[in-house]
């Protein structure tokens, strides 16, 4: 059976040795005339070097055989898949998230996949790729929860109290989604998952990544709420300056979203946040529309 890659490999080919370019040698010519930037000399290394982290699922965390496992992993691995047809052709540099521009800056890394916010800031300090994510906040609810999500919350008023992790922002943060609820700020994330399981609130305010996995783990005890609030955009990182790099991964990752690596992209999407996406239209781009 032909895989679509090898399918549109052999019909490409089919046409080259049709037009008689098969006689050229692309790799001497390519040597020759191409420009600086880091895509040739991660090409004539033979592996990319990735940052990520190892302790934060669905995005970057280790299997019971100590490989990492995770949405930022798979997509880093489709980027490999891309540069070396091998999705094993890459070595991770496992980092803190206060390390991942400094790393960039430093040429430690070639690109950074650790569920990195775009924002303003970090804009000057770094080069993002399009988005490979929508973060922000959702409500976890027990399965038998008689709400369904925010809007649902809210009307209730200042009947329902939410569980959220202690911060500066934390009241904000569940009022802009819940206005009127009571909020209960804990100290850990366990707590705030504790406090929900225990029926002490009735929902609990995290990250919409982390619902989604949590009810992709034990979808007979959670849902996912219905309403997701203070969005936030999860993109790859690059050292500025390089535009023949930054495109090639901007190319690999639409490319995963809307394009011949859909299959591997939306299976992860399946495995990490339970959610089945729909196969892009074909005839016109939707990019467009």
């Amino acid at each position: 059976m032909i895989s679509r890659r090898n399918f549109f490999g052999k019909a490409l080919g089919a046409g080259a040795a049709a037009l008689g370019y098969l006689s050229l040698k692309p790799k001497i010519a390519n040597a020759a005339k191409r420009p600086e930037s880091l895509l040739y000399k991660v090409l004539d290394r033979g592996k990319i070097i990735v940052g990520t982290g190892s302790g934060n699922p669905p995005w970057h965390f280790e299997d019971e055989k100590g490989e990492l496992q995770g949405f930022d992993v798979t997509m880093a691995r489709l980027l490999a898949k891309g540069l070396f047809n091998d999705p094993k052709a890459i070595e991770f540099n496992r980092q803190k998230p206060d390390a991942r521009v400094p790393n960039l800056q430093a040429s430690k890394v070639d690109v950074v996949f650790q569920f990195m916010t775009v924002n303003a800031q970090r804009a000057q300090l770094a080069e993002f790729t399009i988005p490979y994510y929508r973060e922000g906040v959702n409500t976890l609810l027990m399965k038998d929860s008689p709400y369904k999500g925010a809007g649902d919350l809210a009307a209730a008023g200042k009947k329902v109290t939410v569980s959220v992790l202690q911060n500066v922002f934390a009241q904000d943060l569940v009022h802009d989604g819940i206005p009127n609820a009571k909020v209960l700020q804990l100290d850990t994330q366990a707590n705030v998952m504790l406090a929900l399981d225990s029926g002490r609130v009735d929902a609990a305010a995290i990250d919409d990544s982390t619902v989604r996995w949590m009810v992709a783990q034990d979808p007979a005890k959670y849902k996912v709420g219905d309403t997701g609030w203070w969005p936030q955009t999860y993109a790859a990182a690059v050292k500025p300056g390089d535009s023949i790099w930054l495109n090639y991964v901007n190319t690999i990752l639409h490319e995963a979203m809307t394009g011949v690596e859909f299959v591997e992209y939306s299976t992860a999407f399946r495995k990490f946040f339970g959610e089945e996406l729909p196969n892009p239209k074909t005839g016109f781009p939707v990019e467009y529309k």
